[in-house]
């Protein structure tokens, strides 16, 4: 056996790991991944025919980086006339794939010149719909909806809600139309047919339809944002162009084969719970890769569990079902990375996986989108699985239509026990309050629940709630605080935006997660105009549903409801947990 470590020095890996790589990398090799993936070789994912041809309309991402090069004029000049007519702001209305790889820009990009600031709205919370509606001015704000089907649920109620907001800023303005403020992003044919209004839209920005949402950051979905923001698009797109280019090596050096290869090796060898490092200034890269991985990798019970956002602890603290990848750049934040190479040296000394991705002079996040989609095909190569469906992301919509049906009939949301079996832990009620009134039950029922935790498994943290900084630094607190006193992996997502990136892990991965859904009440909540229902009610609705599928698939899942205020019921909550875990849970991991 030749030693292909020796041609990939950003793995540090111990004997037994190291080897279980090396054989799957030189598998890969042998067996012609790379080749194969560029021939649309339906067969390294599938004998099934019918399989073969959804996989065979899903590999468009490939030619991304060349074909939208040669769109970049066009872009800029759209750009250009937008920022001219005195817009000064854009709110990107989508979900999962059509809103995670803008926000990566918006956050990791300076403005250019005149450039607008960009929001990204994917929660039906109505606090975030609020926050979106007056964070810039409605006349000087322009409305990307974004959405692959032309169906999504949230993304039409985003742009109900906006598009009456709009109707009525014109509606007393002469020779003006509330469709100036808008734009489509999406596939032609029915998808385009399926949004209301298209028609009358600004602009229409129509993708190839052989491009899957979460293989889409480098095609409309991420550069019709960057051309408002006054991103160079060329450097992005060149970078990509040269990544792409990379990706083609046949051989081990291949920087798609050998990562994508070696994740699939890990999670075999039981290291599949996927640990980011990012360097602060790509920090939102780790939400768009975690949507890329958990929905590519997460059916037929197998599947890689990415966790992002995560402070680095010493090992004693992690399972031993840990990979650290650490991304950032060579000329990048020199204090980040001293810190975090002697953290990494503490991991791979006590035998914990580490990758070490460094961003060269002149390579950045271009690069890395398509390295990492490269990498997550050949890794469900790895794993036997077809990386671009999402087989059981449809459960949790059928069971939201089910309870938004009953509140039509009915004007009100079904009690918990009419969507899910019963459920002997789920704490539904009037907290915070009752959380402090209960000091010693609900810690008690708390660890009753974790200590469901399967062996090998992780916590999930399920908040439908409205995103904020405050929420974030609560939210990681006590995704650190699990870690800490359990060892086990934990992740956080908002809902319903976890739906469109870890929903399918969760149901069609391995059965290792054991949740707490978040839930709050809504003391401001807002229409969904042509709707029914309000924004509160939808996301209840969505959390219902999920909370169904989950208990379907026999996962230990808890509700909590943070009443009216989340902020003051994470800290109950938290306080909550810290009791319950005063001493080490009973499960093993």
């Amino acid at each position: 056996m030749t030693d292909t470590m020796a041609l990939l020095p950003a793995f540090r890996l111990p004997p037994g790991l190291r080897e279980a790589v090396e054989e799957t990398i030189e598998r890969a090799v042998a067996e012609r991944w790379v080749e194969r993936v560029w021939n649309r070789d339906t067969s390294l994912w599938t004998d099934d025919p019918a399989v073969a041809r959804l996989v065979a309309d899903r590999l468009g991402w490939l030619d991304v980086p060349l074909a939208f090069r040669e769109r970049i004029e066009e872009l800029e000049a759209f750009g250009a006339g937008v920022r001219s007519e005195g817009f000064e702001a854009a709110v990107v209305c989508g979900m999962g794939g059509s809103s995670l790889a803008p926000e990566v820009l918006a956050r990791s990009f300076p403005l250019g010149v005149n450039g607008l600031r960009l929001q990204v709205l994917d929660s039906t919370d109505p606090q975030a719909v609020h926050a979106a509606q007056t964070a810039s001015d409605p006349r000087r704000t322009l409305y990307l909806v974004a959405t692959k089907s032309g169906t999504t649920t949230e993304t039409l109620s985003f742009l109900a809600h906006f598009w009456q907001l709009a109707d009525d800023l014109h509606r007393d303005v002469p020779r003006t139309l509330p469709g100036e403020h808008f734009v489509a992003i999406t596939d032609p044919g029915h998808s385009l047919d399926a949004i209301p209004h298209s028609d009358l839209f600004r602009n229409v920005f129509l993708n190839a339809a052989d491009v899957g949402g979460r293989y889409s950051a480098l095609t409309f979905v991420g550069l019709v944002p960057a051309a408002l923001m006054g991103i160079d698009m060329r450097a992005l797109l060149d970078d990509a162009v040269l990544m792409a280019e990379r990706c083609r090596e046949p051989e081990a050096r291949n920087p798609g084969l050998w990562l994508g290869a070696a994740l699939a090796a890990l999670a075999r060898a039981g290291r599949d719970k996927l640990t980011f490092v990012i360097e602060p200034r790509l920090a939102s890269f780790g939400g768009w890769a975690e949507q890329l991985i958990a929905e590519s990798t997460g059916k037929r019970g197998v599947g890689i569990v990415p966790v992002d956002g995560e402070p680095l602890a010493a090992p004693d603290a992690y399972g031993p079902d840990r990979v650290f990848v650490r991304i950032g750049g060579a000329a990048g934040d020199r204090e980040w990375r001293s810190s975090t190479d002697a953290a990494l040296d503490q991991l791979a000394a006590a035998g914990h996986p580490v990758v070490d991705l460094v961003l060269a002079e002149g390579e950045g996040l271009g690069g890395e989108f398509f390295r990492w989609q490269f990498a997550t095909a050949i890794c469900g190569v790895g794993l036997e699985i077809n990386p671009f469906d999402e087989p059981n992301v449809t459960e949790s919509k059928d069971n939201t239509r089910r309870v938004l049906d009953h509140f039509r009939r009915t004007g009100e949301l079904p009690a918990d026990e009419h969507i899910a079996a019963e459920h002997p832990l789920a704490l539904v009620g009037d907290a915070p309050l009752r959380l402090a009134e209960r000091r010693t039950s609900v810690p008690t029922e708390l660890r009753r629940h974790l200590d469901r935790a399967r062996p090998g498994g992780y916590f999930g943290i399920l908040a439908y709630i409205a995103q904020t900084p405050q929420r974030d630094t609560a939210l990681r607190g006590i995704q650190q605080l699990l870690r800490d006193r359990t060892g086990r992996a934990t992740t956080v997502g908002y809902g319903p935006r976890y739906l469109h990136s870890t929903g399918q892990l969760h149901k069609g991965g391995p059965p290792s997660g054991c949740f707490l859904e978040l839930v709050a009440d809504h003391p401001a909540d807002l229409p969904i105009p042509g709707s029914e229902e309000s924004f509160g009610t939808l996301i209840d609705a969505q959390a219902l549903g999920d909370f169904a599928s989950l208990e379907g698939h026999e996962l230990p899942v808890m509700r909590v409801h943070l009443s009216a205020d989340p902020d003051d019921g994470l800290a109950a909550l938290r306080t909550a947990l810290e009791q319950a875990l005063e001493r080490p849970t009973e499960q093993p991991l």
